[in-house]
């Protein structure tokens, strides 16, 4: 029994209190300074708008049509099995790719009150930073400064380079890889498109504008190698039906030049020259065929997606609030104010005093 009552550790509840209330004008003070520092915080931060965007691919047997049409024509099974094919499950990487976000470089952007429409890329150069964001940046912006004055050859401008990036065009890119988030449902295969910016509006146009550029990044992707093998039957095509029209031609021409004429030698050329039509006829006719599949095939190739869920301004700014955030600062003060009343400053008198008579021995 003794060795389970050393154990226990008991809490004096009442001392607790009492020590609680001998401190209420540190505490009280550390909440006005926690609430004080919560303000400065939660006003330098800006406000920040997330629209989201949901895409769902229609369900279906893709190769369905094409093989019907195949088999109808005399071809066997032709499907999409074989195709080298981009799915929806790739959007999330589509969008996240440094090529998909220079190209939202150049999408206008109006802003809420109407005052600017410009491009995406320059109006990240207006968005807002909290002001330890400029003073951490002040170092870099001095250095860039003075490189710029030593510097042999004025920088390129604004001229875009997608293989070779400038500073100030890496950041963009990189700011917009964490502001606009593409997610895909394995399961279901939806894929939900994320934007968040610190103007509403524009917001909402990004958002509209990537899921409609991932949809046209997919289609064109995905029958791109269809529409390659179509253009080429196509030439193909016409290059077999000149063949045949020219051996049309030249059979119809030597039976109206030899209607009257019985030779064998000629009734031998006769027939030479219709086979040859008929052997052009006969490959003009297997191509014209291929190249009706080869057309439904670039139709088949391209996915249709269906918008669930539109692209709408938000009202209300996204993650948490600022009295939330004046709250939570004010809460921590107050709580690690009390907790080094309570134990903290006993625990380090403690410390030291051990500390000090260590060192005396």
């Amino acid at each position: 029994m003794d060795e389970k009552d050393e154990d226990v550790i008991e809490i004096d509840w009442m001392d607790l209190l009492r020590r609680t209330w001998a401190c209420r004008r540190v505490l009280l003070k550390a909440l006005g300074a926690g609430f004080l520092v919560g303000c400065i915080v939660a006003f330098s931060m800006p406000r920040q708008y997330t629209v989201g965007v949901t895409l769902a691919p229609e369900s279906g047997q893709t190769g369905g049509n094409l093989s019907g049409l195949a088999s109808m024509v005399g071809l066997g099974s032709v499907g999409m099995e074989g195709e080298d094919a981009l799915g929806a499950a790739l959007s999330a990487d589509i969008v996240g790719s440094t090529p998909f976000l220079l190209e939202m470089f150049g999408v206008r952007v109006p802003t809420e009150d109407g005052q600017a429409d410009t491009t995406l890329a320059a109006y990240l150069d207006e968005q807002r930073r909290p002001w330890w964001g400029y003073v951490a940046a002040l170092p870099g912006q001095m250095v860039g400064a003075v490189k710029l004055l030593f510097a042999d050859e004025e920088a390129a401008g604004d001229t875009l380079d997608p293989f070779r990036l400038t500073k100030k065009q890496a950041a963009k890119v990189e700011l917009l890889r964490k502001n606009i988030v593409a997610d895909v449902d394995k399961k279901t295969g939806k894929t939900a498109i994320s934007v968040t910016l610190q103007d509403p509006v524009v917001a909402a146009t990004v958002a509209d504008s990537v899921a409609a550029r991932l949809q046209e990044y997919i289609i064109d992707y995905r029958s791109r190698k269809a529409q390659a093998d179509c253009d080429y039957l196509e030439k193909l095509f016409h290059e077999r039906q000149s063949e045949y029209y020219e051996a049309q031609q030249r059979y119809a021409a030597y039976v109206d030049a030899n209607q009257n004429v019985i030779l064998q030698r000629v009734r031998a050329h006769q027939e030479r020259l219709q086979n040859d039509m008929q052997l052009a006829y006969q490959v003009y006719s297997q191509v014209a065929t291929q190249l009706q599949v080869a057309q439904a095939k670039v139709q088949e190739a391209k996915p249709v997606f269906a918008v669930v869920e539109p692209a709408t301004v938000p009202l209300e700014p996204s993650g948490l609030s600022r009295k939330v955030l004046v709250l939570a600062f004010a809460f921590l003060f107050f709580a690690g104010t009390l907790a080094w009343q309570l134990f903290g400053r006993d625990f380090w008198h403690n410390l030291r005093s051990q500390f000090v008579s260590s060192e005396n021995l």
